[in-house]
């Protein structure tokens, strides 16, 4: 399991990367005023607590037992997809507070995900399964486990497809959070919103 550290950092410079982008070159530009400031400061907060989510267990266990079990709330697991809707929920939620705009919304919920997915993807390159499909499938499951296989092992079809899916989810997340960010206004320019 990668440390809270090691999430917020590739929230920040894989997931947000196009807003990084936008934003560093409208500030060349000096075209954000403070509004601007405050709606990158909501995206970065939302982004970073959705990228540790999945762990918010480990607080409340350390505070009530003593150690830093992070993976369940009573028998839910947090590292699901499942999980992940408690995720968009109050991201959309606190999004359409906000914006009042269920487009914008929206768009803020799904950046969220893609930040709760980015957590999820690299806890399952590090452990080799999470519980992806809970409640539906209890058992854990693992986008990665086909890349290490060798490859005189299986059959040169079956090992290509395998790491081409596993490719496709990082990318499928990092698409997800590119197409809210663009909604957001933080596209590969920076375009204020009303």
């Amino acid at each position: 399991m990668p440390y809270p550290a090691v999430h917020l950092t590739f929230f920040i410079f894989c997931i947000s990367l196009v807003g990084i982008f936008a934003i560093a070159g409208s500030g060349f530009r000096r075209e954000m005023g403070l509004k601007d400031a405050k709606h990158l400061g909501l995206l970065f907060v939302v982004g970073s607590i959705g990228s540790v989510f999945p762990d918010v267990p480990a607080v409340w266990n350390y505070l009530l037992h003593g150690n830093l079990r992070h993976t369940t709330i009573g028998t839910m697991p947090t590292h699901s997809l499942f999980f992940g809707l408690v995720a968009f929920v109050l991201a959309l939620f606190l999004g359409y507070i906000i914006y009042r705009n269920i487009s914008r919304a929206t768009s803020l919920g799904i950046f969220a995900e893609a930040a709760f997915l980015s957590h999820l993807l690299l806890d399952d390159i590090a452990d080799g399964g999470l519980t992806y499909l809970y409640p539906v499938y209890n058992e854990p499951l693992s986008i990665f486990v086909f890349m290490n296989v060798n490859l005189s092992g299986v059959d040169f079809f079956y090992y290509n497809f395998a790491c081409f899916l596993s490719v496709f989810f990082i990318f499928a997340v990092m698409f997800m959070a590119l197409l809210a960010l663009k909604d957001l206004g933080f596209g590969f320019r920076y375009e204020p919103i009303e």
